[in-house]
């Protein structure tokens, strides 16, 4: 018989199950709080303390109205299609190089109106999009 003493065991920490359960944790923290920063925030459009909207030779303004209207430098489309604002774009900047297309929409302007017209230029190859925005009172 062996009636020797056995040292005492080391004790083992298995981290296995530990990083299951932090992995559970992320993924429910993950897939809880992606969208809810976006659910409460209150934004007023398009104010901005930017600098005076000057005159240069090679911006295209595209003007929305507030009903979803456009406008290619001062003439008024009959249409609100793609298409249609396309080949507006495309004939407004003929003969300019590298034109920059300033969208001035109104504050109410549906979002949809403003997407078709950068989809407009896209398809128009225009690269250089920029947005007008009015002088917030606070920015002076």
């Amino acid at each position: 018989m062996n009636f020797r003493r056995r040292g005492p065991e080391e004790p083992e920490i298995n981290l296995i199950p530990f990083i299951d359960v932090l992995l559970v944790v992320l993924i429910f923290l993950m897939l809880s709080t992606t969208y809810s920063k976006y659910a409460e925030l209150q934004i007023r459009l398009p104010l901005a303390n930017a600098e005076p909207q000057r005159e240069r030779p090679r911006e295209v303004v595209l003007a929305i109205s507030g009903d979803g209207r456009y406008a290619v430098d001062r003439r008024a489309l009959d249409s609100r299609s793609v298409e249609a604002l396309m080949q507006a774009l495309q004939g407004a900047v003929q003969g300019v190089q590298d034109p920059v297309i300033v969208i001035s929409a109104d504050a109410s302007t549906p979002h949809q109106a403003v997407v078709t017209a950068m989809d407009a230029a896209r398809r128009a190859g225009l690269q250089q999009l920029t947005f007008a925005t009015q002088r917030s009172a606070s920015g002076r």
